[in-house]
């Protein structure tokens, strides 16, 4: 379920502070964050955040086309390891 349009897109408060601290700054510094649940508004483009993943931080730079996404989709969470190779199978004689 979606949330209200009246309410808007959810954004931490903490990282937004941040953020707004760095714009009046004009500062390029790495945030490390695990709020992966905040949307990203257009005040982010132009930074880095390095979102946790559950192990390690994944250092994202935002851009505009990352506007209005949630900062989890860009730090997976899980590693594929591949299926069994396909060499390893034994042929039939």
């Amino acid at each position: 379920m979606a949330r209200s349009v009246k309410k808007g897109p959810f954004v931490d408060q903490k990282l937004q502070k941040k953020i707004d601290e760095l714009n009046r700054s004009r500062d390029k510094k790495v945030i490390r964050t695990w709020a992966r649940r905040s949307v990203i508004p257009p005040s982010f483009v132009g930074h880095t955040i390095a979102i946790h993943n559950g192990n390690k931080f994944i250092p994202i730079y935002i851009t505009e086309n990352m506007v209005g996404h949630k900062l989890g989709e860009f730090a997976l969470t899980r590693t594929f390891r591949s299926h069994a190779a396909s060499g390893k199978a034994t042929k039939v004689k």
